[in-house]
């Protein structure tokens, strides 16, 4: 995993796969102001299979409260299970829907 470091934050970054009836919920439209909220860069998208990719990059501790989120997501998702994984840092501009 490569982390950097801000302002003597330590900055990491995830890839998740949500999944459940997470598309067609505004699932990513949710964890975007999700992200935005924490301060974390990356971005959400739907899968083929039906799951949701999330990449995020930001502090540990912001990184910690969006996994949270993403066990639960938005009010009409049913999350049946989230596997994440460390990622390589990287200096996203936003965070993104794709």
């Amino acid at each position: 995993m490569s982390e950097q470091a801000d302002n003597g934050k330590r900055k990491i970054g995830v890839r998740c796969h949500v999944a459940g009836r997470v598309q067609g919920v505004f699932y990513r439209a949710t964890a975007r102001h999700e992200a935005q909220q924490l301060g974390i860069k990356g971005y959400a998208r739907n899968l083929l299979d039906g799951r949701v990719e999330v990449v995020a990059c930001g502090s540990v501790e912001a990184i910690d409260a969006l996994q949270s989120w993403l066990r639960k997501g938005p009010q009409n998702a049913s999350v049946t299970g989230v596997s994440c994984e460390s990622i390589d840092y990287q200096d996203y501009q936003e965070f993104s829907i794709g």
